[in-house]
């Protein structure tokens, strides 16, 4: 089951109206997946408004994608450990995101541990995917 969290839940209110017309868990499920799969770039853009590359590594990272078409968090082609939306990477992340009660495995937990990230090591961590976001990184990385 995907967690609906309060955010998302905003996001589906802004979107379609009312989540009260939502009226079982499965249907919730269903609405969840559509926002983060048809919706996320916009939400994604509008997290990281005051962070601008990071929506560009998202786009090269996943394509601004948080979940397959299962529901399942989608993991990285080149390593498995890499997770979600940004690509955060379970081996060296999962410990840290967990005691700071972040779930990475979330759209919400993805984004904002990648924010954490970002403030402690600039865009490093997404080197990988450069030549992809690299062009925009003179503009929109913090200086």
């Amino acid at each position: 089951m995907i967690e609906i969290t309060t955010s998302a839940l905003m996001l589906f209110s802004a979107l379609y109206g009312s989540p009260q017309a939502i009226e079982n868990s499965a249907t919730i499920t269903l609405i969840k997946q559509e926002i983060t799969n048809s919706n996320l770039e916009r939400y994604t853009r509008e997290y990281f408004k005051d962070i601008p590359i990071l929506a560009e590594i998202a786009k090269c990272e996943s394509r601004f994608t948080q979940f397959d078409k299962n529901g399942k968090v989608i993991r990285g082609k080149v390593n498995r450990s890499d997770v979600g939306v940004m690509q955060i990477n379970e081996y060296y992340h999962l410990d840290q995101s967990q005691k700071l009660d972040l779930n990475i495995h979330s759209v919400d937990g993805n984004l904002e541990y990648a924010k954490l990230i970002y403030d402690k090591s600039g865009t490093s961590p997404w080197n990988s995917s450069q030549k992809c976001w690299g062009k925009y990184s003179k503009d929109l990385a913090k200086k």
